[in-house]
């Protein structure tokens, strides 16, 4: 989980959402009212809302565009959260369960951290180089 979250808040318009997800490598954004965790802002919300890019603007016009919708317009609203206490496995599963790439880890109602994909799968890097590895073949019959 990542401690140090990059937030929005939800009256921020979607150009400075998409200048901070793309400086920051990021794909997933918590919006904030207050300290009250109202919404989640992935990369795909934001392509979704950039109509603009199937209309071939160039990146001045899109970016134009985008400074006229706020967060909130293109946030998702119900937000499925973790709580700090829950196993890394039922984080995983509601991940798969609600096809989702992160998961707002929330404490008695105060955003703690995000745990994404990523997070998920350098945890599992680290258990298969302790483990010395594993291949991807995982039927030893196949050759």
């Amino acid at each position: 989980m990542s401690r140090e979250v990059v937030t929005l808040r939800s009256g921020e318009h979607l150009d400075l959402a998409s200048d901070i997800m793309t400086l920051g490598r990021i794909r997933h954004m918590p919006v904030m009212s207050g300290t009250r965790l109202v919404g989640i802002l992935s990369q795909r919300d934001l392509f979704r809302a950039a109509v603009s890019s199937a209309l071939d603007f160039r990146p001045a016009a899109q970016r134009g565009w985008l400074a006229k919708i706020r967060v909130e317009e293109a946030m998702t609203a119900d937000v499925i959260t973790a709580r700090p206490e829950w196993t890394i496995r039922q984080a995983v599963d509601v991940m798969v369960e609600k096809q989702i790439g992160c998961l707002p880890v929330v404490e008695e109602g105060r955003l703690i951290g995000l745990l994404s994909e990523t997070d998920c799968l350098r945890l599992l890097g680290r258990m298969l180089a302790q483990a010395n590895g594993s291949a991807l073949r995982t039927d030893p019959s196949a050759s």
